[in-house]
């Protein structure tokens, strides 16, 4: 294991200082000319962001004048990065909750279950009154529920991801740090974080990827009845492919692919190279990633100028946090709480639930009629099957895939912009093709939406995967090596137990994921063709359209009533055998 996992070297370290205090380099003014360079990019956009506005006074589509392309790639990232860090906020204080606190855990993660299966679309129309109302007589509000739309898109993922890796923390580095006396926030920046720092960026990058995939969804909102477009890529998306321009698609591609493998090189690859130092093993990886990038901000001094200079007030935030006191219980002790504390939590809890059903059940027989359960709960059944054999499929494509690329950094090197890319391509691009395709074949799209499906919730499977077999410890892989234990040995003594805690991670955020895509996967328009299949996603797009709350409330339930009765009877149990019995501790 190396130190830096442990105690991470901080920018005012000897090395940094002397190398502060040198003259700037040229590598020092180029970081300062691309920072300032988005400074004011980023202030522009802002200021296009925050326009005077009001709720119907916009348009429903935006133009598809390719000119107009750079632009709306700019807004589309600056938002995706807003979700971004709206995400990490989130997962940090969300997963460490569940992770630490028994009673929190039976409360916040089967909240997870339910909003990681609940559409963006329902999210969207529940909450975008509520952020209109607080930025008022501003395109700000317009924004947020834009922003907030791909926040629903990553946090979930992400969030389990950090949970999943607190609850499989190495006992020793466990026990390190409370005989070192550490504070519960030098724990959390010395132990906590870098622990869980390379399945947390692999989740992140998918996360991002799932946001791009909905991306239409989240750029056209629907205020006070009226669609809105906002200018970005997704509402370009949803524009070309209303006219089944297909020269506008195929451009429209070009740029977001380009966009994307920008971001891969300048902000993911970096990261990914940057957080091999926190891999927990006792010996190097012989291939570690690599990035120019990080190469060239490593011969920077200006960052190392920077913390020597903060160094006072990270040191009184640390001082301040001392008020939550040391590290002295372990990670994994939970606690003998009191019978009587559980007894009146879980009590309120059981009757806040029942009240809650109470309130719904009224609410749908005073508007749609406690009957239309019936029929929303067969096409729940269609929709989840559907799900299964997606899940299915991407389990046995993808693990071995997933294997392979992760156990192989030169070649994870190349393949994770690749599938980065396909993740992150949204169905509707392809709903032109989709449509022919079915056409000429005769295929019902209850059977084809499963492929337009399968592009926004297999990457799930296979990017936690790829984190879960990079994880794997290289001394582990050297004594297979000399004891010569290869193929199905192999695989069953080392690689499958190694990857099963974050193999069924990636299943429960691609089984909720996959709900969330029969959006776009069982209802397809272009060009004045309208493709449905029978299934709960139609039943909620169609709701949607109509702008009928009760029916998107309805099937939205519905949804949840599923995802969380699977996850709980297989998905949690599977889950609780992969931390108990393969778990690298």
């Amino acid at each position: 294991m190396t130190a830096e996992l442990a105690i991470p070297n901080h920018p005012g370290t000897a090395p940094d200082r002397t190398r502060a205090r040198g003259r700037l380099r040229p590598a020092d003014y180029l970081l300062i000319a691309g920072g300032v360079a988005l400074t004011i990019l980023v202030l522009r956009l802002f200021r296009d962001m925050s326009v005077p506005w009001t709720p119907g006074a916009g348009s429903d589509t935006v133009s598809t004048d390719p000119r107009e392309l750079p632009y709306y790639a700019a807004r589309t990232t600056l938002r995706m990065f807003l979700g971004l860090a709206a995400s990490i906020v989130f997962t940090l204080i969300v997963g460490q909750w569940a992770a630490r606190s028994r009673r929190a855990e039976k409360v916040l993660i089967p909240m997870l279950d339910v909003l990681q299966s609940v559409p963006v679309l329902a999210l969207v129309s529940i909450t975008v009154t509520a952020f209109v109302a607080m930025f008022p007589g501003s395109y700000l509000g317009a924004e947020a529920a834009c922003v907030f739309a791909i926040f629903t898109a990553m946090a979930w993922n992400m969030t389990f991801a950090y949970y999943q890796a607190l609850r499989n923390m190495p006992r020793e580095l466990d026990e390190a740090t409370r005989m070192m006396r550490l504070t519960r926030w030098q724990r959390l920046g010395r132990l906590e974080v870098p622990t869980a720092m390379v399945p947390m960026i692999w989740n992140g990058m998918m996360s991002f990827g799932g946001a791009w995939f909905m991306l239409a969804s989240s750029e056209v909102i629907s205020v006070a009845g009226n669609d809105e477009a906002l200018p970005g890529m997704g509402s370009f998306i949803a524009a070309a492919t209303a006219e089944a321009a297909v020269g506008d698609l195929l451009l429209g591609a070009a740029v977001m692919v380009a966009t994307i493998v920008l971001v891969n090189v300048l902000f993911w690859r970096p990261l990914t190279a940057w957080s091999e130092r926190f891999r927990v093993e006792h010996t190097e990886s012989a291939s570690a990633p690599r990035s120019l990038v990080l190469d060239l901000l490593r011969r920077t001094t200006v960052p190392a100028r920077i913390g020597r200079r903060l160094r006072p007030a990270a040191d009184g935030i640390d001082r301040a946090m001392r008020i939550f006191g040391r590290s002295t219980k372990s990670a994994y002790d939970q606690g003998n709480s009191s019978p009587a504390g559980d007894v009146l939590f879980f009590g309120v809890l059981f009757a806040a639930i029942a009240w809650g059903i109470w309130t719904l059940a009224t609410y749908f027989e005073r508007t749609v009629g406690l009957a239309e359960f019936g029929p929303t709960a067969l096409m729940g059944l269609a929709s989840l099957s559907r799900v299964i054999v997606l899940l299915v499929v991407s389990t046995v494509v993808w693990v071995p895939v997933g294997v392979w690329i992760g156990m192989n950094p030169r070649i994870c090197r190349f393949a994770q912009p690749v599938v980065q890319v396909l993740a992150s391509f949204p169905a509707q691009f392809l709903y032109i093709f989709v449509i022919a395709a079915l056409t000429y074949t005769g295929i019902s799209l209850n059977i084809g939406g499963t492929v337009l499906m399968a592009l926004g919730a297999q990457w799930y499977v296979l990017f936690n995967v790829i984190a879960a077999a990079g994880q794997i410890p290289t001394d582990l892989r050297e004594a297979m090596d000399d004891l010569g234990v290869r193929g199905a040995q192999r695989w069953k003594s080392l690689i499958l137990p190694a990857i099963a805690p974050g193999y069924v991670v990636g299943a429960i955020t691609a089984f909720g994921g996959a709900w969330n895509a029969t959006l776009v996967g069982e209802v397809v328009d272009s060009g004045g063709t309208h493709l449905e299949a029978f299934g709960l996603g139609a039943y909620i797009t169609n709701a949607t359209a109509d702008n009928d709350f009760a029916k998107v409330l309805l099937g939205t339930v519905v949804m949840s009533i599923v995802t969380v009765t699977i996850n709980r009877l297989v998905w949690r149990r599977l889950q609780l055998t992969a931390e108990k019995r393969f778990a690298l501790l």
